[in-house]
């Protein structure tokens, strides 16, 4: 779907959306006590849970085909506008510090590039083609994920992301906020978090930018513990950039192993800080470059490795 040219066309078509409906019993909000105003906010935002809930067999099976395709070094591609742009590169930048991903493993696309983060570029969510070419930038192949994320369901970026991905063979996924999207409807794997209408109408930024939050954060954790990214609930993957991450890497060697300061800065000397590898050092005995190799043929499966060395 593209935007209408008649303005009385798309005012139409959003009027049509459970995110643009307006809620007569809200009109006089701005009237409100500010902790009136916090309760009732609050209240809409704790029905956002149990709508991601009811979606989880659709979230899980978008999930499961992501990860098959990433552990034979495909990537994951979120492409959105505004908002929901945002929202996307947010969860991939977060990707290398949390799990030690190359930059290029997660990507996030946004309608009107980097300075649309910070400054509103909104018409650059009306251009098919401008996802396109952002897509084909990045040379996709058949072992890409392509998300396209819009609150609406209707913007023509997202659905060009997803159309195009899909014509080159990539794995597809369309998350909106509204149900019978033409998101959902153009992706392989289509999850519809249906909110209801917003505090202020019409800003999805709100429950439906919580919901695609929620969704954004089970995609990239969910798939990275599939690849091995961590041990139980241990992020083993940690990449130690600075004071906080090297003293959080300690911890969960310390966690994982038992061991004290000592013999743990010892691992972690002997392994250029990785904490995967400390950690077999610690449990099975073996030396650092036994360690790098028992990982490197268990796909860098912390628990698959401790097996093959008997720990």
């Amino acid at each position: 779907m593209t935007s209408t040219s008649d303005p009385r066309d798309l005012r139409a078509e959003l009027e049509s959306l459970t995110t643009e409906a307006f809620r007569p019993d809200r009109a006089d909000i701005d009237r409100l006590p500010t902790l009136d105003l916090a309760r009732l906010m609050n209240g809409e935002d704790s029905s956002v849970p149990s709508a991601v809930a009811e979606r989880l067999p659709v979230i899980a099976a978008a999930i499961d085909a992501v990860a098959e395709r990433m552990a034979r070094d495909g990537r994951l591609v979120y492409a959105g506008a505004g908002t929901a742009g945002r929202l996307g590169v947010l969860d991939a930048s977060e990707c290398p510090p949390t799990f030690n991903t190359d930059p290029t493993q997660v990507v996030g696309l946004i309608a009107g590039g980097p300075a649309a983060m910070v400054t509103s570029v909104e018409s650059a969510e009306d251009s098919k083609e401008l996802a396109r070419a952002d897509l084909d930038e990045l040379k996709l192949t058949p072992l890409d994920t392509v998300v396209g994320v819009s609150a609406s369901g209707r913007t023509p970026y997202a659905i060009g992301a997803v159309e195009h991905a899909r014509a080159q063979g990539a794995l597809t996924i369309g998350l909106a906020c509204n149900a019978g999207s033409a998101l959902a409807a153009a992706a392989e794997h289509g999850i519809e978090i249906v909110v209801g209408p917003e505090l202020l109408t019409g800003s999805t930024r709100l429950k439906s930018g919580t919901a695609q939050k929620l969704v954004l954060n089970m995609i990239s954790t969910i798939t990275m513990i599939r690849l091995g990214k961590t041990y139980g609930n241990l992020m083993v993957d940690v990449r130690a950039s600075n004071e906080k991450l090297r003293a959080r890497s300690r911890r969960i060697v310390a966690l994982a192993t038992g061991a004290d300061d000592e013999e743990i800065e010892r691992a972690l000397a002997a392994t250029d800080g990785e904490v995967k590898n400390a950690i077999l050092v610690i449990v099975t005995g073996v030396d650092g470059p036994t360690a790098a190799r028992l990982l490197e043929e268990s796909g860098g499966h912390l628990r698959a490795a401790l097996a093959a060395a008997g720990g």
